[in-house]
């Protein structure tokens, strides 16, 4: 396979980006190839005397920044190693496109470039929550924020091939976030995607935030601004608790001596909800593989986006989200 990977994306580019791709290198037992895409010079400086036949660098001399509007980026910076990553899959040069860079300008840049799955109304994306057991998928977690019905009935389908063919796990059980678990509760959206909701096998109703984690649904279905806000307050809580949880070991001896037991149960836990180890998440109902990475990614988060991206591939998400679509909405 060959994946295209945004060097010059994210906070630590192109360290992380090159690393990462060493790293995956390293670690994989397949035939992999990677694109590495942006400035000539850093790239090659970052990788030294660690060059790979299996790696190719393809000199872009324009960065998609966060200051640069996400929709205009095809015509603003066309020679940016976003929108020629993305090229080159259109082009069929590479499998997939991995970015940790300008999240809105990789969803523009793919859906015009790639375009939808044949009856997607609105990509979407996905994020994965570790829990006890399987875990769970939230959906949409900003791509839509004035999302309609029909749209979160869709988001429902494709986050369910989502969570079925890359975290492995058959017939998940899907929720609809609400404010309670009567039918008729929430605003008019809500009211009807339960009944579009309902027509789907493996519905099972609402889901109230307070039970978000410990619900029999696996995947969890919403518009983009609950998602973002859901995720965004996550990814702030989980820092805050570890932050708390050190400022109270520091403050007496008694607590530091106890914390040394229990630094094996800190660190697993830190290493389950840290999104390093699941990589990014592709985004949902466009006609390619498109990975969206954390802007924060390290080395570890970009080699599991491209072990991510190699399991889209291998299990036919993008095919099996088109005849699943069909089936369910006759397109």
């Amino acid at each position: 396979m060959i994946f295209a990977l945004d060097a010059m994306g994210g906070d630590f580019a192109p360290h992380a980006a090159v690393q990462g791709t060493l790293d995956a290198l390293e670690k994989t037992s397949k035939s992999l190839n990677i694109i590495l895409l942006g400035d000539e010079t850093a790239i090659r400086t970052e990788l030294g005397d660690r060059d790979s036949d299996a790696i190719q660098i393809l000199h872009t001399d324009e960065v998609v920044t966060m200051e640069d509007k996400g929709s205009k980026v095809l015509k603003s910076k066309p020679n940016s190693s976003l929108v020629r990553g993305i090229q080159l899959v259109k082009e069929g040069k590479a499998d997939g496109f991995i970015s940790a860079g300008h999240t809105g300008a990789i969803m523009s840049a793919t859906l015009l470039t790639l375009g939808r799955i044949p009856g997607v109304r609105r990509p979407a994306l996905a994020a994965y929550f570790p829990t006890e057991g399987r875990g769970k998928v939230l959906c949409d977690v900003g791509a839509n924020p004035d999302a309609k019905p029909e749209h979160l009935a869709q988001f429902a389908i494709m986050a369910s091939h989502y969570y079925d063919h890359v975290e492995g796990f058959a017939d998940p059980k899907i929720g609809l976030i609400n404010i309670g678990s009567e039918p008729g509760k929430g605003s008019n959206l809500y009211v009807e995607t339960y009944k579009l909701l309902a027509e789907i096998p493996n519905f099972v109703g609402n889901i109230e935030s307070r039970h978000l984690l410990t619900s029999e649904a696996d995947v969890l279905i919403c518009d983009g601004f609950v998602g973002n806000t859901l995720l965004k307050f996550a990814e702030s809580w989980i820092s805050f608790f570890t932050d708390e949880i050190k400022g109270k070991i520091d403050e007496k001896l008694s607590y530091k001596i106890g914390a040394g037991l229990l630094k094996p149960i800190f660190e697993d836990l830190k290493n389950r909800f840290d999104y390093e180890e699941h990589g990014g998440t592709p985004l949902l109902g466009v006609n390619g593989i498109s990975i969206v990475c954390h802007g924060s990614s390290g080395p570890r988060s970009i080699m599991n986006s491209i072990f991510l991206a190699q399991k889209c591939i291998n299990n036919n998400l993008i095919e099996d989200t088109k005849k699943s679509l069909a089936i369910h909405f006759g397109k």
